[in-house]
Formats: C-alpha cells, structure tokens, sequence
C-alpha cells in the first residue's frame, strides 16, 4: 500500500482489514506499507503509519494500492509521489487506487485512455484535468484490464473485496464482507451519495436565468419554450446552450433538479408521494423511475438510508409504489 503525508487513515485500514480477514480463511496476504522515501507518514487524523520500504527499494508485489486523502485534488501530485507510483506499478501485476488516490494514478500516467472513478465529489476534476480518461462518476469500483479505481473512502473495502473475489473466488469474499458486516456488493452507484447531480452554470451565462427559475420552482411547467422565454433566445438556441455549457438536454436537467429536491425532501424524511408531488415528478411511479434511472436504487430505499432519524419515521407508512 503506497502512502504519504495526509493520507486518510481509512483508505488503507479499510482495504487492510479485508485482506487480514481472508488470511483467516485461507488466504495468505502479506501487507507492507511503502512511502516515496521511506520515511513514515502522517494521516490527516495525525496518526503516525510506520513504514516498511522506500518505493525504490520495495521489490515486487502483486497489487499496488495507492491510497488518497484531501492533498489532492487540492494540491498538485509531486514528481517523487508520482515517479514511485509509476515505478511499483510497472513492478507489479496491477495496481489500484482508493478515493482521490485515482490523482495519483492520473499523475503517474496510468489511467490515460483508461476507464476510471474517484469520489464523487471530485470526478468532474477528474476528468477535467485529465482529459485523457473516461471517468465513470457513478461508478464504485471500475477494472481496466489490470487498472483498478475506486469512489471514496469506504469504496476501498469494495476495492479489496472485489480483487479478493478475483483470487480466492466468491466464497472466501461472501465470508469476509459478512464478517465485517459490510455488503459484498452495494446496491446502487455513489451518485445516490452526492450533493448535486446537476452542474453548475456561470453567473454570466444566458442560462443563469433559467436555471434560477428552475431551481427556484422545481415543480412548476418547464417546458422548453418557457424556458426559451426567460432566457429570451429561441427553443433551438435554448437547447444548443444546454449541449454546448452543460452537455445535456433542457428537459434532462429540469429531471436532475428535480432529482436533487426529491433527494433532499427524502433527506428530511417526507414519504415517497409527498415527495413525487412537491419534486415535479407528479407520481410515485415517475420518482421511481428517475431514482432507479440515475441512482440505480428506488426512492424507498434511498429514504431508508439517508432520512433524518427520528420518531415518526418508526411509525410511518411507507408507500407501496416506491
């Protein structure tokens, strides 16, 4: 596992553990913790890792795992970082990231024209800075021949469960995920835990207007000639502006923020149908489906997750369409 100074403590820890886990089952990983120069590292909890080697002198491995922290995307990925990254990957039979990770992968070259993730929060950097990758933002494991990326933090256990299956077959990795009572495979992609699913427009943009009005009424008629009127250009141009700063359809957008004021209203704990008709979806039915469209899980089970805990929601009817 290649670290450095703030990384996150439970990007290692957390894929350590798994692989510990099998080694009661049978398997037989040895993890060694390996820095740029071999010094220790410091967390960003201020925890102190020792360390067994300097990337140089680390030998080979089978599996590189580099893990991520909030020095990147932040800072940029130094040349030493970078350089030892490069280096025990061309030593080793693959190689994967967990979280922000991914920055130190695209640094050393070895996600260029390669399918990859990162958190969710920070995927359109991604792919903004790298240009050369397909960034899949929803994604919480994705494998590129022997390239491996993984969505934030905890996504690292999913990491080591997933190349655990591919050594030990899905016996051993079903025993580990239940006893550390986490799933073997998480049911929707990390876009169900991000802020916004909708991009941001420029303050100067012709779309500032419109998408004001959408966001100040996400339930009301917004067609696309009404939004062409706010914005006083015609439904043709309307659209085109929509491609060219968004790259997405008007109608496809109202759908995202309506999905956003769907995902916050569950948040808060309001049932399936009320949501549906304050959101603009109208029915349960038409929720279902965009959760299910974009989110990959229904809006139940969403509201299951994420509502706020509380009293009432012991003794609510949940909704049979959801």
């Amino acid at each position: 596992m290649l670290v450095f100074d703030d990384m996150k403590l439970l990007d290692i820890a957390g894929p350590a553990e798994v692989f510990v886990e099998a080694n009661k089952l049978g398997a037989n990983y040895d993890i060694c913790m390996v820095s740029a120069d071999g010094r220790d590292v410091r967390t960003s909890m201020g925890l102190r890792i020792p360390v067994d080697h300097a990337a140089a002198s680390a030998g080979r491995f089978d599996t590189v795992l580099v893990a991520g922290g909030e020095a990147f995307p932040a800072g940029r990925v130094t040349d030493e970082l970078a350089s030892a990254t490069r280096d025990m990957a061309r030593r080793a039979t693959r190689t994967g990231s967990i979280c922000t990770g991914a920055f130190v992968l695209a640094a050393a070259g070895l996600l260029e024209g390669k399918r990859a993730t990162t958190h969710w929060n920070h995927t359109r950097e991604l792919a903004r800075r790298y240009p050369g990758i397909r960034v899949e933002p929803d994604a919480i494991v994705v494998k590129d021949d022997t390239t491996y990326s993984s969505a934030g933090v905890t996504a690292g256990i999913d990491l080591a469960l997933t190349l655990l299956e591919e050594d030990r077959g899905i016996d051993v990795s079903r025993g580990v995920a239940r006893a550390l009572v986490v799933y073997l495979q998480r049911e929707g992609g990390q876009s169900q835990f991000a802020d916004s699913l909708a991009a941001p427009v420029p303050s100067s943009s012709l779309l500032h207007s419109v998408v004001a009005a959408i966001n100040a009424d996400p339930s009301a008629d917004h067609t696309s000639a009404r939004l062409a009127e706010i914005a006083r250009v015609s439904t043709r141009h309307l659209s085109r502006l929509f491609h060219d700063e968004l790259a997405t359809t008007p109608a496809k957008y109202v759908e995202l923020v309506r999905l956003d004021t769907a995902k916050s209203l569950l948040d808060a704990g309001l049932s399936v149908t009320a949501v549906a008709e304050s959101s603009g979806f109208g029915t349960s039915e038409s929720l279902r489906r965009a959760f299910v469209s974009h989110l990959s899980i229904p809006p139940s089970k969403y509201r299951a997750r994420f509502a706020a805990a509380g009293p009432s929601r012991s003794t609510e009817r949940e909704d049979p369409a959801a």
